[in-house]
């Protein structure tokens, strides 16, 4: 969208809701469905010594949470300079403290 455009608001929060939704259903996937309710079908593999349905409920859930905290924020940011609504210099306000 180029700066000379109008601000489709509806348009904007429609793909914020959608990209927030699809991380989630990701999220959802991975943690309570891998680490409980497929957990004995993933136990039959392994990642070292470790059963795979357990280092998913235990670690796997965690790094995937991480990731999609930083893959949330890419996809936001692109997301905000697609629709010229990214923080620039100019954008924002810088606090200045003075000395008494």
């Amino acid at each position: 969208m180029s700066p000379d455009q109008s601000f489709d608001r509806s348009l904007y929060w429609r793909r914020t809701v959608r990209r927030i939704l699809v991380l989630l259903a990701i999220w959802i996937l991975v943690g309570p469905v891998m680490g409980i309710i497929l957990v004995r079908p993933l136990n039959t593999f392994s990642v070292g010594s470790v059963p795979f349905g357990f280092w998913m409920a235990q670690q796997g859930a965690i790094y995937l949470f991480v990731i999609l905290v930083f893959v949330n924020a890419w996809l936001a940011d692109r997301l905000d300079h697609e629709f010229n609504v990214h923080e620039t210099a100019s954008t924002t306000q810088h606090v200045q403290t003075t000395d008494h």
